[in-house]
């Protein structure tokens, strides 16, 4: 229980492609090349589903919905930088995403609408955020593709600790 509040400690949950080592050291690269303030290097990753804020019986219960959830083991070829304006974000995206991609996020969706999730009503787009607050995000394709091969999903927590945020894996689930 929070003192403070007298609610029960809240998480705020994601869950999210995390990349290896070979592949996050490539993805910081990148991001040192495309951005003036990079994202950390071990905040590096593409969310799937944003959770936001759960309990502990939310958590449990989104975890043992997704454990029923099948996926492929698929390539990433991340070679198109792009960014939103209005966000203010600059990423990495793929220019022609895996059909297994959008079809792990759909079924993670659908798994976990049986605990009460909503999805976001847009469509998903696959990025790996290289920096955020950026006024004018670059636009290219045709970059020299770094290639993510991913073998499984990640349930991560976003932790605050001292006045920074830093990203905890809580559980992991492998792709066939």
């Amino acid at each position: 229980m929070n003192a403070a509040t007298g609610d029960a400690a809240l998480h705020r949950l994601f869950f999210a492609l995390w990349p290896d080592d070979a592949t996050r050291a490539r993805l910081a690269q990148a991001a040192r090349q495309w951005s003036h303030r990079p994202v950390a290097d071990d905040k590096l990753h593409m969310t799937l589903h944003f959770l936001g804020a759960c309990s502990a019986d939310q958590q449990a219960c989104y975890s043992q919905a997704v454990s029923a959830v099948h996926c492929e083991a698929f390539e990433l070829q991340l070679d198109y930088l792009g960014g939103r304006a209005r966000s203010q974000i600059q990423w990495l995206s793929a220019s022609h995403p895996p059909t297994a991609l959008a079809q792990l996020v759909a079924a993670l969706g659908e798994a976990l609408t049986s605990c009460g999730y909503e999805a976001e009503k847009r469509r998903f787009l696959p990025h790996v955020t290289l920096s955020r607050h950026v006024r004018k995000p670059r636009i290219q394709a045709g970059l020299p593709a770094i290639n993510w091969m991913v073998r499984d999903f990640v349930l991560v927590e976003s932790v605050a600790v001292e006045g920074q945020v830093r990203y905890e894996v809580r559980a992991r689930w492998p792709c066939r």
